[in-house]
């Protein structure tokens, strides 16, 4: 396959989708030109300037970086066509009108470059149909490509071919889409709404309706149709009020309109509560008002039986919640379908339903049935999708109990079950050597695009097999050391295997005795493991030794952490932090410390333990007041440190976190030279490939820091102007300002002259003094107490 390399794309259309798609390609480094109508009146370009102010305000971001946005370049189709000859991919985003989309194809055909690729950001227009508006020497380069919203953060993207597509166009396409912007593709079918929005939509569609036969509540819905059964905390209304009651009212229209055959027709329509909702108005999210609203503090539901809005307050039956506690799914599904209480009839309903359409439509709709339970995982944020939550409570037990229902007049539609679903010996669709499609009756195996060797853990389905995860080489109750031999037999891996994560003495004494093996026996040591990365100390072992009484205990394992985390930067070999996740606190300090890191775009990472009372004691502070001394050695005055320490300071203080791997290296947790990917699954095996490049050019430890100008006296001082005007105006309390203060200490390197050279050892120790004689007060300790209580910050 040839390499397709995009230097340049151009979105068509600068509403929501097509500016945050622009947004995204930004974020991954593409120059982009943004284009849309040309105003009427005044900047030519303005519509497009206007979305990319709009960009700057939409929480969760959509920029990874805010500097990302100098990537895009607005435009008008009056007066910039031509800037389409030197783009590689053009992303038509317009409105889901068919005479406004073929419109446009007509107007820019004569002004794409022969080689580029073209595609249609379509949810749910025939692709055929739009392929039949440009002439024939473009069409075998055109397709759709169908971004979820919002394009940043979710990853589902369906690549769906016409009956012209030259097939090195889609696989130059899912490469792409992959690796540059971090995708999971999936290559769709060309029917209407093709796969995740035909299924979702219909899980919708189909808790509306027994929402209604049983006389639920919305919100009561939403409680059993959230994290309970592995959905996101949006749940059912709520997710369409994100999403926007119009939007979903124009996808449940499609159905209704292009699928007059589906065995379901009858309910794709729209409830007459959600026209009048959107009659009103009242959209969802983006008006303030849909099924949901927000008075003052007070989240509100919509009532239908009185006509208004009433205080949110629907949960689980006590009986529903611990049938939903079962660890065996089987047993689980028995029970709800045993139940009588309307919770229990509502999700077995629900289930049943979703499994009938899927097996049903599998033939229709996708390749097999890894791809429409994938789509499900990635475009909807299910934790399994529908086929493998029916393998895993059984298949024939299902099978069975959905056939009787649909004999019984219970089901939605009384379309039988294919007959493939009830041959005697099927146990599921899912196996090791691949998963089951309805359009051949074959089993399809991974796709073996080159792009997928760089996964070498990628995300599996049930029923498909455990990953074999590599030799262990050592391990103790905290991490495991190992390596893969078929990869790199030289590199060893090291993972934190404590619950969450969190850093605690065996995971302590794990990392020094891993390091030590790695610089014995192999190349290169990476630090990898699923997310988070950590999430800090161990708090339930702190706030136990603080009640004991134990400071001096604290204070060894708090010498021990720092130990830990010089060893990562000190070793004789190089170490890479693999990073996808929150690294939190000492997760972050590791990473700090690692020679190399490559980090996931969607990286969280930051020095909190100011939030539970506490300042970075794991060497953090030490990097900081380190990194100050040798940003000002490059200037004409090398002894003022004290500049380059005051964002890092707020940073401390407040425990902001960075929201993106791109953000952490501006923030300074990691290095300009660091490595941001955008695909999670290829983590390890550049990271892999970061140690062994390191390891080949001759790799050594950097020396020991010594001789570091600090900011002493004159430094804490300027910080604590800051904090008692905070402190008199009621910003903070007194105790953040003694924790704040501690921050300022460790950064400037302790009660000492300004300009002090001091070396690291002197600085791991002012931190670690400040880190303990903060848990030695009353109020961190209550701090930390109420953080693991409640997973909340407490301010007192």
């Amino acid at each position: 396959m040839s390499k397709f390399v995009v230097k340049h794309v151009a979105v068509l259309g600068a509403g929501v989708m097509g500016a945050q798609i622009a947004a995204h390609l930004a974020n991954a480094g593409v120059p982009v030109t943004l284009f849309d109508l040309a105003a009427k009146e005044g900047d030519r370009n303005g519509i497009v300037n206007k979305a990319l102010a709009g960009l700057k305000k939409l929480e969760p971001a959509p920029l990874a970086g805010a500097a990302r946005i100098a990537r895009i370049t607005p435009a008008n189709y009056d007066d910039h066509l031509d800037v389409l000859r030197s783009c590689d991919l053009v992303i038509e985003a317009i409105a889901e009108r068919m005479d406004w989309k073929t419109a446009l194809y007509e107007r820019i055909a004569p002004h794409v470059s022969p080689d580029a690729i073209i595609a249609s950001n379509t949810s749910g227009l025939s692709i055929d149909a739009l392929a039949n508006a440009l002439p024939k020497s473009l069409s075998d380069r055109f397709c759709g490509i169908h971004f979820f919203n919002p394009p940043r953060y979710m990853r589902l993207v369906e690549i769906i071919a016409t009956s012209h597509t030259q097939p090195k166009v889609l696989d130059q396409l899912e490469t792409w889409l992959t690796s540059t912007l971090g995708k999971g593709v999936i290559r769709a079918l060309d029917t209407p709404n093709f796969v995740a929005n035909r299924i979702g939509v219909f899980s919708i569609l189909a808790a509306m309706h027994h929402t209604a036969r049983l006389g639920l509540g919305f919100d009561e819905v939403d409680a059993l149709t959230g994290p309970k059964i592995g959905r996101p905390k949006s749940a059912t209304y709520r997710t369409a009020d994100v999403v926007g009651l119009d939007t979903l009212a124009h996808v449940v229209g499609t159905m209704e309109k292009n699928l007059p055959n589906d065995p379901w027709h009858r309910y794709f329509s729209r409830p007459d509560w959600l026209t009048a909702l959107i009659q009103k108005g009242a959209l969802g999210q983006k008006s303030g008002a849909g099924v949901y609203r927000k008075q003052g503090k007070e989240i509100q539901v919509l009532d239908l039986k009185a006509q208004d809005y009433v205080p949110s307050a629907g949960k689980l039956s006590d009986d529903v919640a611990a049938m939903l506690k079962e660890r065996d799914p089987a047993k689980r599904f028995a029970a709800l379908r045993a139940s009588e209480h309307p919770q229990a009839q509502f999700l077995w309903s629900l289930f049943r339903d979703i499994f009938h359409y899927s097996a049903v439509q599998l033939e229709h709709v996708a390749d097999n049935a890894r791809d429409l339970d994938l789509a499900m995982r990635w475009g909807f944020g299910w934790s399994q999708g529908p086929f493998e939550t029916w393998q895993a409570a059984g298949w024939q037990a299902i099978a069975s109990a959905v056939a009787e229902d649909i004999a019984a007049g219970r089901a939605m539609s009384d379309a039988p079950l294919p007959a493939w679903v009830q041959e005697p010996d099927r146990q599921g669709v899912h196996t090791p050597q691949g998963s089951y499609s309805a359009r051949t009756g074959t089993l399809h195996p991974r796709s073996t695009l080159p792009v997928y060797q760089r996964q070498l853990f990628p995300e599996r389905v049930f029923g498909e097999g455990p990953d074999d995860r590599g030799v262990t080489v050592w391990e103790n109750e905290g991490v495991r050391l190992w390596n893969l031999p078929e990869v790199d037999a030289g590199i060893a891996i090291l993972s934190v295997t404590s619950k969450n994560h969190t850093l605690g003495g065996e995971v302590l004494e794990g990392v020094l005795e891993a390091v030590a093996r790695a610089e014995r026996d192999f190349d290169g040591l990476v630090i990898w493991h699923e997310p988070p990365f950590a999430v800090g100390a161990n708090l339930q072992q702190v706030v136990q030794a603080c009640a004991e009484g134990k400071f001096d205990m604290l204070e060894a394992m708090v010498e021990k952490f720092q130990r830990a985390s010089q060893s990562f930067k000190y070793a004789q070999i190089p170490t890479v932090a693999a990073v996808q996740g929150m690294a939190l606190g000492g997760g972050c300090e590791f990473l700090m410390h690692a020679s190399h890191r490559v980090l996931a775009l969607e990286s969280y990472i930051g020095l909190v333990e100011a939030g539970v009372g506490l300042i970075p004691a794991g060497g953090g502070s030490k990097e900081f007041a380190g990194r100050a001394a040798a940003l000002a050695a490059k200037t004409a005055t090398p002894g003022e440190v004290f500049p380059y320490l005051q964002p890092v300071f707020q940073t401390i203080a407040t425990a902001q976190v960075a929201k993106s791997g791109l953000e952490a290296i501006d923030a300074g947790f990691a290095r300009e030279h660091d490595i941001v990917l955008f695909h999670p699954d290829e983590l390890l095996f550049v990271a892999i490939g970061q140690a062994r490049a390191a390891a080949q050019a001759g790799y050594t430890p950097p020396a020991r820091l010594s001789q570091i100008p600090v900011a002493g006296r004159n430094g804490i001082a300027n910080f604590e102007m800051v904090l008692i005007n905070m402190r008199e105006g009621g910003m903070i309390s007194a105790h953040d300002y003694r924790v704040a203060r501690s921050a300022a200490v460790a950064l400037c390197g302790g009660e000492v002259e300004t300009g002090t050279k001091v070396d690291e050892e002197w600085l791991l120790a002012v931190e670690r003094r400040e880190f303990v004689a903060l848990l030695r007060t009353p109020e961190t300790q209550a701090r930390i107490r109420h953080t693991l209580e409640t997973g909340k910050p407490l301010r007192n």
